[in-house]
């Protein structure tokens, strides 16, 4: 068995040579043949001038330096499709998982699972930043209509053989997660404490993963549009319902019936999901242009390291 480790690298100059250290242990109890792949995620700092000597120095070690800042999963992507062996293990680039886990996630997958995920026992992120990843993991789960392991995150082990489901994927909206059930249901969790993070912060802020969920919702689902139908056929009915309310009080009772003040109420209420309905079918139209124009999930600048052909 083999296996290979994706990990997307921004601006983590300092902590790569460490992480390596650790995978270089760990690594050989796992599986016969093993490699690294850094993608280089657009940054800023010295991160691939750091890829580029930890390929030279360790043959196991190869880089993929992306144009520019595509996003984490984007990366994931570039790397997962690079990955020679029959695991795929992805985890991140600031040593918040710790790579003596692997092997766990790596069992668990011997007993009939496809997918693992390293479930934390401590999380290291605020308030906000759980609620949000809560709520992207709802959002999942409605967009998939699989019910994703709660506790799941960027920590994962699973068969290289799922990107089978996800070759021709060429959209620049990516979720690694729902990609990967696209391909199985078969999927469990171990518990995993993940380490606090030794420098910086997360690159991941309340803006981010609300726009995040927003990707996933309109880009790997039809439930908003189901929602905005939906919400228009209520909306439809309590104006009826309004309508009957008023006339049957004018008739009843013989009260002046205020015309003005129903219809205002009327009209507004009925602008408001029209323009809702709007706005979300404008959202698909955004991205179905975004499709048609062929725009690449990622775009590779150069490589490091050895590759299969060299072999």
């Amino acid at each position: 068995m083999g296996c290979s480790v994706v990990i997307p690298v921004y601006n983590s100059a300092a902590t790569l040579p460490e992480l390596i250290a650790q995978l270089r242990q760990v690594l050989p109890t796992v599986a016969e043949r093993y490699e690294v792949i850094l993608v280089n995620d657009g940054s800023r700092d010295l991160s691939w001038g750091v890829i580029t000597r930890l390929a030279d120095e360790h043959a196991w070690v190869r880089g993929i330096d992306l144009m520019r800042n595509y996003g984490q999963h984007n990366a994931l992507l570039a790397g997962i499709r690079a990955a020679r062996y029959d695991v795929t293990v992805t985890m991140d680039d600031d040593l918040e998982h710790p790579p003596e886990a692997i092997p766990a996630l790596v069992a668990k997958l011997d007993e009939g699972y496809d997918l693992v995920f390293g479930a934390p026992e401590n999380p290291q992120h605020g308030f906000w930043r759980d609620v949000s990843s809560t709520l992207t993991k709802l959002v999942i789960v409605g967009a998939t209509g699989i019910r994703i392991a709660p506790a799941g995150c960027s920590f994962r082990a699973f068969r290289t053989g799922l990107r089978a489901a996800f070759t021709d994927y060429s959209s620049p909206y990516v979720s690694i997660d729902v990609l990967l059930t696209w391909g199985t249901t078969r999927y469990g969790a171990v518990p995993v404490r993940h380490n606090p993070r030794r420098m910086g912060r997360s690159n991941y802020n309340l803006r981010k993963l609300i726009g995040h969920a927003l990707d996933l919702t309109t880009g790997f689902s039809t439930w908003p549009l189901r929602m905005a139908s939906l919400l228009g056929f209520a909306v439809t009915l309590l104006g009826l319902a309004l309508l009957v309310l008023v006339i049957g009080d004018h008739l009843l009772t013989k009260n002046p019936l205020s015309v003005f003040r129903f219809f205002t109420a009327v009209i507004a209420i009925f602008s408001g999901t029209q323009l809702f309905a709007l706005g979300v079918m404008g959202e698909y139209l955004a991205r179905m242009h975004l499709r048609m124009m062929g725009r690449p999930s990622y775009a590779i600048r150069e490589r490091a390291g050895r590759s299969a052909e060299d072999e």
